[in-house]
């Protein structure tokens, strides 16, 4: 999608359908990050975030979450779960760039 588009050129990007996928995908590759949004199938992004965070083999990797909506009792609650960040969308592809090369430096 957009997202792999706009990160493949910098970096290599590993893409999954929904949480389960992404869960399998990180057993299998262990990202260095991982974007997520918060509406998806089969399981929530909030779900998603406590399922990798919870993991002691996942805990590491940083999560920045994506939302449609602006809302601030979502952001807190993401982020004190454990995201390292929580972009609205849509969002500027260069400020998402920005952010994301500041998580893997």
């Amino acid at each position: 999608g957009y997202l792999r588009e706009l990160m493949r050129e910098d970096y290599r990007v590993i893409e999954a359908e929904n949480g389960e996928e992404g869960i399998r995908m990180a057993v299998m590759h262990t990202p260095d990050l991982i974007i997520s949004d918060i509406r998806m199938p089969d399981m929530r992004g909030d779900e998603f975030l406590h399922a990798v965070k919870s993991d002691e083999r996942f805990r590491h990797i940083r999560m920045v979450m994506l939302s449609s909506e602006d809302s601030t009792s979502e952001r807190i609650q993401l982020l004190q779960d454990g995201a390292e960040d929580y972009i609205v969308k849509p969002f500027n592809p260069m400020e998402l760039k920005v952010r994301i090369e500041k998580f893997l430096k």
